[in-house]
C-alpha cells in the first residue's frame, strides 16, 4: 500500500524520486535514466544493460518505461549499407520539470476539489438544515 502524504512530506527524499512518485518508475528504471544523463553520448539499449549490468530485455523494458513517461528520446541511426540502431538519449531536463510540474498542478486542482466535496458532504450545518426541514 502506498504511503499516506503525511508520511511522505516527513521522510526525506532526493529529487530523483521524482521519477517514482510521477510515473512509478522502478530503480532500475532511475539507474537506467542516470546512466543516460551521466554518459557523453546517446547509448543503445545493449550498453545501458551493460552499464546497470542487466540482461538486455531487462534494460530494454526499462528503456521504454522511461520512453512512455518522456524521460528519454530515441534515434535511429542508419547504417551506409542499410539497416539501423536506436540509440538514447535523455530529454531536457527543463522540458521533464515542467511536464511534472503541469502534473502537479492538475492533481493539486483535483485535490482541491475532491477536499469541497468532502467538505461539503459532511457539513455538519447542511447536515442539521436538512434533517430540520424533513
Amino acid at each position: 500500500m502506498p504511503d499516506s502524504m503525511s508520511e511522505q512530506l516527513r521522510r526525506d527524499m532526493e529529487c530523483e524520486g521524482l521519477l517514482e512518485c510521477f510515473h512509478g518508475l522502478k530503480e532500475l528504471d532511475r539507474d537506467c535514466f542516470q546512466t543516460l544523463v551521466k554518459a557523453d553520448e546517446s547509448l543503445t539499449v545493449d550498453e545501458i544493460a551493460d552499464a546497470v549490468d542487466r540482461e538486455r530485455s531487462t534494460a530494454y523494458r526499462a528503456v521504454q518505461r522511461l520512453l512512455q513517461t518522456g524521460f528519454i528520446e530515441k534515434d535511429q541511426i542508419n547504417y551506409e549499407q542499410g539497416g539501423y540502431y536506436h540509440v538514447y538519449s535523455p530529454t531536457d531536463p527543463a522540458n521533464i520539470a515542467d511536464d511534472m510540474q503541469r502534473m502537479l498542478n492538475d492533481w493539486y486542482a483535483k485535490m482541491g476539489q475532491l477536499i469541497h466535496e468532502f467538505e461539503d458532504k459532511y457539513d455538519r450545518s447542511e447536515t442539521a438544515a436538512s434533517a430540520a426541514e424533513s
